[in-house]
């Protein structure tokens, strides 16, 4: 991958407040922020670091005019170093059909191809973490997309509320059977109607 790093990223965002040490931190993310990050022909990549007081402690930028792809179903590369990894998600298990998407085949590989369209299509990928997983090699993230298309699309979106809310990944629970990401149980429930692995009774059965 032609990636480098991105010079010149100044000052320090104040966000909303991050909860627990899964990093879901979705909450709300300054859009115009993420849409001035935008280089042409190139996708840019911003990793936000908090530190325990829940301000910007570190921010580190990336840029490559290749993209950036997953390496599973939840995970994708950052450099030859890191990677970042969707908390609290995971593909279904086993096998899967989705007549509607024209695919058959194995859960991972559905969620795979999934993050690599939402990968692939984002011009600013802008991802937030603790501060303690700054040298990690698999790094605990949450990460958001920009997408403009003239005249059509200009938006930014939650990756994990995208992609469960398609089918393509599911909630990673606890061994009570709590969800690992209580924010995004509403996007669940959308994707349950039927979408991506939902479609496949064989997923359902498994929730159960």
């Amino acid at each position: 991958m032609d990636t480098s790093k991105l010079r010149g990223f100044v000052g320090v965002l104040m966000c909303t407040a991050l909860a627990g040490v899964s990093a879901q931190a979705a909450g709300s993310v300054n859009s115009d922020y993420i849409r001035s990050l935008a280089a042409p022909g190139k996708t840019v990549l911003v990793i936000e670091y908090y530190g325990s007081d829940k301000t910007v402690a570190g921010r580190k930028g990336f840029v490559s005019s290749e993209g950036f792809k997953p390496i599973s179903p939840t995970d994708f590369r950052v450099d030859e170093k890191v990677s970042l990894h969707l908390y609290g998600l995971e593909p279904c298990r086993g096998e899967m059909v989705n007549q509607r998407d024209g695919f058959a085949g194995s859960c991972d590989d559905y969620a795979k191809e999934q993050l690599s369209i939402k990968l692939r299509a984002a011009k600013v990928i802008f991802c937030r973490a603790f501060l303690t997983e700054e040298k990690a090699a698999t790094q605990d993230a949450t990460c958001f997309g920009y997408y403009a298309y003239p005249g059509t699309l200009d938006t930014v979106d939650n990756l994990e509320e995208q992609l469960v809310s398609i089918g393509a990944l599911r909630l990673a629970r606890r061994s009570d059977g709590s969800p690992l990401r209580a924010d995004l149980v509403d996007d669940e429930k959308i994707g349950r109607a039927g979408f991506g692995m939902w479609a496949d009774p064989r997923v359902q059965e498994q929730a159960k």
